[in-house]
């Protein structure tokens, strides 16, 4: 065996493979150096992560958001950051963060609805405060409301009926779904599945 180990052929092949080996590595190497400088928008376009995208607008302020705001399994810090002031509570003008999976639901809603129009939002965050006053005027908002934590949005889409997106929302089964045809909106949440 030592004798094999000193031989000049078996020597030289010895070297010879780890001269490739040498240059595999060196190869990965040069591209794990070069890869991380590539653009973002190269490296989601690489990996084929889908692009999730909604858009709004505020009833009651008229802001709006449109764009991408998860990228696979990555929500995008900056686009919540909009969302967040967009949903904000209109009326005390708090901002709380969002639930990103409410916002999963309402972009899954709109693509089974096969609706182009954006949404209209009427409600997401509620300070306690506000959600206090509104149960004083109606029967119809709960005490311990998910929009209290950023986990509820109430909208509706221009020419699509509640009807429709109650289904396409309750077909989910991602969490609570309220239906509200003479006020013309639907509820949706991230509690438990339920439906009223």
């Amino acid at each position: 065996m030592l004798d094999n180990f000193f031989n000049p052929e078996t020597a030289s092949q010895r070297l010879s493979l780890e001269r490739r080996d040498l240059l595999k590595i060196g190869l990965a190497g040069l591209v794990g150096a070069v890869l991380p400088m590539m653009p973002a928008r190269n490296a989601y376009a690489l990996s084929n992560y889908e692009s999730w995208k909604i858009s709004f607008r505020h009833q009651r302020t008229g802001e709006s958001f449109s764009g991408v705001y998860r990228v696979g399994d990555k929500y995008l810090p900056e686009a919540f950051e909009r969302i967040n002031y967009v949903l904000r509570d209109a009326r005390t003008e708090e901002v709380f963060p969002m639930d990103p999976r409410v916002v999963d639901i309402l972009s899954m809603i709109h693509k089974r609805a096969g609706s182009n129009e954006p949404y209209e939002t009427l409600s997401g965050y509620r300070s306690p405060k506000t959600n206090a006053n509104l149960r004083k005027a109606s029967t119809g908002v709960a005490t311990n409301s998910f929009h209290m934590y950023g986990q509820a949005v109430d909208f509706r889409i221009a020419g699509a009926s509640t009807s429709k997106l109650r289904n396409a929302a309750k077909a989910l089964k991602a969490g609570g779904v309220g239906y509200y045809p003479r006020s013309n909106f639907v509820h949706v949440d991230t509690g438990t599945v339920r439906s009223w």
